[in-house]
């Protein structure tokens, strides 16, 4: 069912190294509002869609979220790479890189390791599809603050295609609620 591209969804060539921005950057790998978060989520939620047309939805951007997690991967280790000891520790990554050395792990930007219990699988179309559409409003607005937080052309690209495509995932949530709403009569 699944077929890995060897490809990213968005080109990351990030060429200067920024370790604050690494820091910042990792919240959307495992922060609330992160891409781990939603593909978990989605994935989850598929199968209390009531059709194959709400399922097919949730498993087509959950996929998509995995694209994104490894994005974030790249920016991360990129923005790290040739980094010393001494710069992750004056960057606040001492206590990441003693766990995780330069490795790529899911936490925030406080680092805090994520949890599943950042998002829910409740069974009700309705109430999940509403989640769905506040996921990606919230993550939507993390990228912001993070094309806020830098002036780095190489970084500002890839983060602006994944705010572009939680844009695009809350329009297709917002119709299938819609569709729901209307053709199962929730109220």
């Amino acid at each position: 069912m699944y077929k890995y591209v060897k490809k990213l969804n968005y080109p990351v060539n990030i060429s200067k190294k920024d370790l604050r921005m690494a820091k910042y950057i990792i919240t959307q790998l495992g922060g609330y509002a992160g891409e781990l978060g939603a593909a978990l989520r989605y994935f989850s939620q598929k199968f209390s869609m009531p059709d194959e047309k709400g399922q097919a939805l949730l498993n087509d951007i959950a996929c998509e979220e995995l694209g994104h997690c490894e994005m974030i991967g790249t920016m991360f280790r990129q923005l790290i790479k040739d980094a010393t000891l001494e710069e992750m520790e004056a960057a606040g990554l001492g206590s990441y890189y003693t766990d995780h050395s330069k490795g790529v792990y899911p936490i925030d930007a406080s680092g805090v390791p994520f949890s599943a219990l950042t998002f829910a699988s409740t069974g009700n179309p309705m109430a999940d599809l509403s989640e769905d559409l506040a996921a990606e409003m919230k993550a939507r607005s993390t990228y912001e603050n993070l094309i806020n937080l830098t002036n780095d052309p190489d970084l500002i690209a890839p983060l602006l295609f994944l705010r572009q495509r939680e844009i695009i995932h809350f329009n297709r949530f917002k119709e299938l609620y819609d569709y729901y709403k209307e053709k199962y009569n929730y109220k």
